[in-house]
């Protein structure tokens, strides 16, 4: 029966009927629904580890172990995974191997729009795109058979558009594909240099295995039409489709390695050839090595999202008409009220602080009115470049600045640098933000909270502890939402001799269940200073010179009483 489902959902519908037997992810936007729906369906493993890394080493495990396997991240999470992508390209896999890597063109939710594409031609493995949900089901089912048909891992590639679209799926019988048994091969696992030389000519004839499987299960597709010709895939194709109805279209279905055998009779006949891709010309290179030098990323644009009229107008050499409802606000995106990120920052501020950031909700503490957070460059950057900064600028800087990171980053990747840190001696303060969630993509449970993606409980790994475990001995322990209490804890640890932590604790607000009493302005005494606003939080509001809050969004978190000279704000308790 035909199901209407999100492009991520119907990856794990996929998965699952091709007979996955572990899936481990790290959760990333546009790529979480798909472990999450995993998880939800059943029959069999998924987890969350505790990064990319760890996830792409778990189902590398599981495939050389013999059983189908997959790993999902978002584009930058690659970057944490690619060692396990490279050498396992080598050493190839036992059983199917899939990673599905989600692309986030325009940046809608990261740091930066790198194209996954590149990975693959550099890695040497296929990599298959879809552009619509029933193609992210059949791919995902053809991308285990790929992998064990070529001996080599395989990337899907999913972007924001295709990952978050609805379409309807039709889905097919399940496979049930055997455990294969574990063999001890270190001729083909073990990659040192003896052994992964002749590995190399293996992953390189594999990937020829790769253009065959490609070509006889029909991935790519012709459509005929006029003598203008297209050459895309995933979601591009439908902005083609759509804006250029009746032109010849060579529909990608493995942007790489493309098959030149198919592309050049399609390009000998039409007389005006496209390329149209989004973010890197990695087709459009392809193309060229293979003697074809079609209208590509100098005709499209080099940045960002294309869509049909784009794309329509960038052919007909025309620029693209001004959006109409440029002039309404802006609306970014704001810390939630009640949240005790706001009072970590507000302290950070008041403090006049150096903050050096990482990647999480706490990103937003860069935003004005707060414009508390200085760096954020990847995940696990902040205490890294805390000692950096410590290094150029001395004790001065030292004193005067914090590596903002949070509790599902910390375990990412914060360890490494705390670790570094204390290894040589450095005297930086860190500042763990821990709400008790992955906040940013949904709140996901991580190793400090006590729960696995099965909802299992187990034994909570102590943040504290892990720091003191590593030599930290200056660890404080504040509510961030208590601003004395939180600026305090910092003065303390900025006072103290080498490396000092400082847990900021206190639940996420949109997890929390309880319901506080709200807080009110008393205009009689409000003297409309202003001080209270410099939180950011979206419940108050100015309106005559006066402060006010709106009930309805007032989370009774109390920081803007905190924060009042005059005592105007009262009521909560």
């Amino acid at each position: 029966m035909s199901m209407i489902l999100l492009g991520n959902e119907a990856v794990a519908h996929g998965a699952r009927d091709a007979g996955a037997r572990v899936v481990s992810s790290y959760p990333g936007t546009p790529s979480t629904e798909i472990t999450e729906t995993i998880a939800a369906l059943g029959g069999l493993y998924a987890e969350w580890a505790a990064n990319e890394k760890v996830a792409a080493e778990v189902a590398m495990g599981a495939a050389v172990a013999g059983a189908r396997a997959m790993c999902c991240m978002k584009h930058v999470g690659l970057n944490v995974a690619s060692e396990v992508l490279f050498t396992g390209a080598y050493s190839g896999i036992n059983a199917g191997l899939v990673f599905v890597v989600a692309d986030d063109p325009g940046m809608h939710s990261s740091q930066n729009e790198q194209d996954t594409r590149f990975y693959a031609m550099s890695a040497h493995v296929p990599i298959l795109e879809p552009s619509t949900a029933q193609e992210a089901y059949d791919y995902i089912r053809l991308a285990f058979e790929m992998s064990e048909a070529c001996d080599l891992p395989v990337i899907l590639r999913m972007t924001t558009r295709i990952a978050h679209t609805r379409g309807i799926v039709a889905p097919r019988e399940a496979d049930h594909p055997e455990l294969r048994p574990y063999e001890k091969r270190p001729d083909k696992y073990v990659m040192m240099p003896g052994f992964a030389r002749p590995r190399k000519h293996a992953m390189m004839a594999n990937l020829d295995k790769a253009r065959a499987f490609a070509k006889e299960r029909g991935i790519n597709r012709v459509e005929l039409g006029s003598k203008q010709g297209f050459l895309c895939a995933g979601g591009v194709y439908q902005y083609v489709k759509e804006a250029m109805p009746g032109a010849s279209v060579y529909k990608v279905g493995m942007p790489y390695p493309l098959l030149e055998e198919e592309i050049k009779p399609f390009a000998s006949g039409v007389e005006t050839l496209y390329v149209v891709e989004e973010l890197e010309p990695v087709m459009e290179l392809q193309l060229n090595s293979f003697g074809l030098f079609p209208k590509g990323k100098d005709t499209f644009g080099k940045f960002g999202e294309y869509t049909a009229e784009t794309v329509a107008c960038a052919v007909k050499g025309v620029p693209v008409p001004e959006d109409t409802v440029s002039d309404l606000p802006g609306r970014p995106p704001v810390l939630c009220p009640g949240c005790p990120h706001r009072g970590a920052f507000t302290a950070i501020k008041r403090l006049k602080l150096n903050a050096f950031g990482d990647i999480g909700c706490y990103t937003l503490g860069a935003a004005a009115p707060l414009s508390a957070m200085d760096t954020t460059i990847c995940m696990g950057a902040s205490i890294g470049m805390a000692h950096g900064a410590a290094l150029a600028q001395g004790e001065d800087m030292a004193r005067k600045s914090v590596a903002v990171i949070g509790d599902s980053t910390f375990f990412h990747s914060g360890l490494d640098g705390l670790a570094s840190a204390c290894y040589n001696q450095s005297d930086i303060t860190v500042l763990v933000l821990d709400n008790g969630t992955t906040g940013m993509t949904g709140h996901q449970d991580n190793p400090s909270t006590g729960m696995t993606l099965a909802r299992q409980k187990v034994s909570p790994i102590s943040i504290e502890e892990t720091a003191r475990a590593f030599g930290v001995k200056n660890i404080y322990i504040a509510d961030p939402l208590n601003l004395p209490e939180m600026e305090q804890a910092l003065r303390d640890a900025l006072a103290a001799p080498g490396v000092s932590l400082v847990v900021a604790r206190h639940k996420c607000v949109l997890i929390d269940g309880e319901k506080k009493p709200v807080y009110k302005v008393n205009p009689e005494v409000c003297i409309g200073c202003g001080v209270c606003l410099q939180s950011g939080c979206p419940a108050l509001r100015k309106q005559d010179g006066k402060v006010s809050i709106e009930p309805t969004m007032c989370k009774g978190c109390n920081l803007c009483a905190h924060l009042c000279p005059t005592g105007a704000i009262e009521g909560g308790r």
